[in-house]
């Protein structure tokens, strides 16, 4: 699986707008809902739970269903959504299922067993054409602005291409004495709204860190990983804040 996920990274897209949707079978729906109890959590002890639904259920107007996600409210909880769901993303371009991470998504059922709504999916199967053929041609940071230090395995090449909320690329990665530290910059300017761009980009941070990790898997590398709480919840403390906040490092192990 780990295989399968590091060639996505590379298919993958964000479908703004979906072309030729071929509607779903009941068979792969059954799929998905299957794939959905195979994610594998940042953090073990939150629960999640998804929800799929026709679209027109919800405010979303893109792709045929949306995968609403739920879940506890806890320390890096939106981190751990963004690195669950973020293997999804993954899972369904294998399948040829588009996806957009859909921010501002409103649903009618904002609690689900007692979890709290976090954000949705919208996916729809389109025809392989419509993916990504060269994935140098999506816009992102240079390395250099987002990396320091000696490159593994052209790692920093690899990992800039992981999606973003309106492509704010919020992270920042140093790799120094056998350790790769994350960080989320904040404070920056974005067009989302401000009241949400601390909120969504600590998915982004959670998304990045399921690339960062898809990438040393499947290049053997081996790693402790360890997570720090980011404790910034909103863009008015973000704006005081102009240094970056670790949110997770990865020490490298030796053979």
């Amino acid at each position: 699986m780990n295989k399968i996920y590091y060639n996505m990274l590379f298919k993958r897209k964000s479908f703004h707008m979906f072309k030729e949707v071929i509607p779903l079978t009941d068979f792969e729906l059954n799929e998905i809902s299957t794939q959905l109890t195979k994610l594998h959590p940042l953090i073990s002890d939150i629960n999640v739970k998804f929800k799929i639904v026709k679209k027109e259920e919800t405010n979303c107007k893109r792709g045929e269903y949306c995968i609403l996600i739920y879940s506890e409210i806890k320390e890096s909880y939106l981190q751990n959504v963004g690195y669950l769901v973020e293997q999804l993303d993954l899972w369904l371009a294998y399948k040829d299922i588009g996806v957009c991470w859909y921010g501002l998504g409103k649903v009618k059922d904002q609690k689900c067993d007692g979890l709290d709504y976090v954000i949705m999916l919208a996916i729809g199967k389109t025809l392989p054409k419509y993916f990504r053929k060269d994935y140098t041609k999506a816009r992102r940071k240079h390395a250099i602005d987002i990396y320091v230090g000696e490159s593994i395995n052209n790692i920093e090449n690899i990992v800039r291409y992981a999606p973003s909320a309106c492509n704010s690329q919020p992270w920042f990665i140093e790799y120094e004495n056998d350790t790769i530290t994350l960080y989320r910059i904040v404070g920056k300017k974005s067009i989302m709204p401000q009241n949400k761009m601390c909120y969504i980009n600590r998915i982004d941070i959670g998304i990045m860190q399921c690339f960062i990790e898809v990438f040393l898997n499947y290049h053997n590398i081996n790693f402790d990983r360890k997570l720090y709480y980011d404790t910034i919840n909103t863009h008015e403390q973000a704006l005081d804040i102009e240094d970056k906040i670790r949110n997770a490092k990865y020490n490298i192990k030796k053979d």
